[in-house]
């Protein structure tokens, strides 16, 4: 059997970050060929991110990347909240971001063919699976462009439970579009303007609201009208432009992008987790289940 040295030890786990037993196993099994080493660690880490991968992973972080005129917004999950504290896993979110950005990748597939500082963004997922040991997935991505003239705007909510990403047209000022992006953290509109609001979301809340104004017992002759108004509500609440400004909530959205001259092309709003049916687990029984693994 080779003699396996204690650095030699501590240069696998600086590599690879596996634990001390891990890397010592690893090397003897190859009579200490780093490189070797190095592969089996990840053909073991690749069975490991294997039986972790129907599990479900619903925490996180989002984080945004802008590098010139064009700029990305990605979601990573986790299984739990514990590993968006990790420095690994923090650095792992934001060089995703950083290489989407500067690669504009058309779907998932080629992002995830992408190279990153540890192999492509795929491979780095599964390092990371077998290094925190538990499922981690790149799940989401897009990527906004702009002109000279137009400015990004960017918030990271909580070091990125929830991220925006947004295009002003007509300014520059970056402090205007952050602020942009502020508030659409803060109160999450679903569409720029009303405009963009589908015809049918349009028919099936009228209808909603007929219902309850004739429930409420409200005269035939004025139920058109009572619905009309709160129609009119009900896409000021979701428009972003018709929002009241959360900084100053004297003036509308709208107002204060009127008054810098600039107007909204886009926004992107990720708030990690969200539409993913989460596990209710018991806790000790959650950790049993990690123990024998």
């Amino acid at each position: 059997m080779a003699n396996i040295s204690a650095k030699l030890v501590k240069e696998l786990r600086d590599k690879t970050g596996v634990g001390m037993m891990d890397a010592k196993k690893a090397l003897v099994e190859v009579e200490g060929d780093m490189e070797k080493a190095i592969d089996s660690l990840r053909e073991k880490g690749t069975a490991k991110a294997a039986k972790k991968s129907e599990r479900v992973a619903a925490e996180g972080l989002s984080s945004v990347a802008i590098q010139g005129n064009t700029a990305a917004i990605v979601e990573v999950n986790s299984e739990t909240d514990f590993v968006s504290k990790n420095d690994k896993f923090q650095n792992l979110v934001k060089e995703i971001a950083e290489v989407v950005a500067k690669n504009k990748p058309a779907d998932m597939d080629e992002a995830m063919k992408l190279e990153t500082s540890n192999g492509t963004v795929d491979s780095a997922l599964v390092d990371a699976t077998q290094v925190i040991g538990e499922k981690i997935s790149f799940r989401r991505f897009e990527v906004l462009e702009k002109t000279d003239n137009d400015a990004f705007g960017s918030y990271l909510h909580m070091g990125g439970s929830i991220a925006v990403l947004t295009v002003l047209e007509g300014t520059t000022d970056e402090s205007v579009a952050k602020n942009i992006a502020m508030h659409i953290a803060a109160i999450n509109p679903r569409y720029i303007n009303e405009e963009q609001i589908p015809q049918e979301e349009l028919e099936h809340e009228k209808g909603i609201l007929t219902e309850q104004a004739e429930s409420e017992g409200k005269p035939a002759n004025i139920v058109e009208k009572i619905v009309e108004g709160r129609l009119n509500k009900f896409k000021a609440e979701i428009c972003l432009v018709d929002q009241s400004y959360v900084k100053d909530p004297d003036m509308t959205v709208g107002k204060y992008i009127e008054d810098n001259n600039a107007s909204v092309n886009r926004f992107v709003r990720y708030e990690v987790g969200e539409g993913i049916e989460k596990q209710e687990e018991n806790f000790a029984d959650e950790v049993m289940n990690q123990a024998k693994q």
